[in-house]
């Protein structure tokens, strides 16, 4: 399984970005995906997930501001970040479990990471 995940760049605080992760290969019949990120000298973080039917979980520091979406005819996965502040500032990756839902880190495959800059 390979994850693709495209659409980060820079933006002003208050500004909104859309970034997304394609699935390819020999994808799960059914799986979850996550959203995590990582600013420099920080651990990586949790910030959404998505279950195979859709429901979603959010990290407090997002909830609000951040929308998880799939389409699984498409194998792709969406981060919306609207109102980005500087602290969202991260590379973002995107997760597959091979599982219908997930919370955790522990995941089975990873994108490469994708560069979200927020300046104030």
């Amino acid at each position: 399984v390979q994850l693709q995940a495209s659409g980060g760049g820079s933006m002003q605080a208050g500004g909104s970005l859309r970034i997304s992760c394609t699935a390819s290969g020999r994808t799960p019949s059914r799986f979850a995906v996550g959203w995590l990120r990582q600013a420099p000298g920080k651990v990586r973080e949790f910030v959404g997930t998505i279950s195979w039917s859709g429901t979603t979980i959010y990290a407090d520091s997002v909830k609000g501001r951040f929308t998880v979406s799939r389409d699984n005819r498409k194998s792709t996965i969406y981060l919306e970040m609207n109102s980005l502040k500087p602290e969202d500032t991260a590379v973002y990756y995107c997760a597959l479990k091979e599982a219908g839902a997930y919370l955790g880190l522990d995941y089975d495959y990873w994108g490469q990471g994708t560069q979200v800059t927020v300046s104030s």
